[in-house]
């Protein structure tokens, strides 16, 4: 049943693939966490999928153990433990007080307690095949935390119409990934490696999907954002007052630049009781925020 055993020749080549592919899928956050240290702020990013990640890892690395002959298995894993963290530690770094402590409570009780919990329980309470089962189990269920994670961002590019946060080539070496380990655990006939893995290549489908139908929808939303900046300006260049009052009561009709209406404290009330009468109309045009992004 190994995976690196010749006998399973199969299984030892999509073992090998599925390591390069999930290799440059730990790679891929790569540019995010550049962004991160150019900017020095983690800009609204969340730390909780690679936190996720890393647990998933050490629960998978536990478990080759305990099963032994699962060497492709340790290695991938491996190297996401080293990868995640290196992750996790740019976010603290960079990330807010507030996300900071937030980041530093679910490692605690996620990566140290949990794990330690897991360990301990499976370790002393169960024995043999059963221990395995258990473990088995355990990364399974870990497993589809970590796949459902994307949900987050699918539901933003629904709601949003833009595609910047979820990249295609990400999607596509997701659902490469998941398609390689699923035969993995076929060929070497284990249901906890294949079946976690069914719903990995699910939501990469459905990011593919949406990525083809709301590429081109919209903007991105950094190019919203500049859009609008664009056409930022100071107020008082850009906004009028105009108070329409009656043809009979001329007089308290005025049009002036905001910053000298601000400054008109000694305007009669009897102007703005007037301007408050049927038939009169108190209109801010602001022509900064008229423009439509198509």
């Amino acid at each position: 049943m190994g995976g690196l055993s010749m006998e399973h020749p199969w299984a030892f080549a999509f073992g090998l693939l599925g390591n390069v592919i999930s290799f440059s899928s730990l790679l891929a956050p790569i540019p995010t966490f550049y962004r991160i240290f150019k900017s020095k702020s983690t800009e609204g990013f969340q730390s909780v999928p690679y936190v996720v990640a890393l647990f998933s890892a050490m629960l998978w690395i536990f478990y080759a153990l305990v099963k032994t002959g699962e060497g492709l298995l340790i290695s991938i894993n491996a190297a996401g433990c080293v990868i995640e963290t290196v992750y996790i530690v740019m976010y603290l770094v960079y990330a807010p007080r507030k996300a900071k402590i937030f980041t530093a409570k679910i490692v605690v009780l996620l990566n140290i307690a949990g794990f330690g919990l897991i360990f301990l329980l499976t370790l002393f309470a169960f024995h043999g095949e059963t221990r395995v089962v258990t473990l088995g189990w355990i990364c399974v269920g870990f497993s589809v935390c970590v796949f459902v994670a994307p949900l987050s961002i699918i539901g933003r590019v629904i709601k949003t119409k833009s595609v910047e946060y979820m990249p295609f080539t990400l999607s596509l070496t997701l659902t490469l990934s998941a398609i390689v380990w699923f035969l993995y655990g076929l060929l070497i006939k284990d249901k906890y490696v294949a079946l976690p893995n069914i719903l990995g290549f699910t939501f990469g489908v459905i990011q593919m999907v949406l990525y083809v139908f709301y590429m081109n929808k919209t903007p991105m939303a950094s190019q919203v954002k500049e859009g609008k900046e664009a056409w930022k300006a100071p107020a008082e260049d850009h906004v009028v007052v105009i108070n329409v009052g009656k043809a009979d009561k001329s007089s308290c009709a005025e049009v002036r630049p905001v910053t000298e209406m601000a400054g008109a404290v000694d305007v009669p009330r009897r102007c703005a009781a007037e301007a408050a009468a049927p038939g009169q109309q108190v209109m801010a045009v602001d022509f900064a925020r008229s423009v439509e992004v198509v």
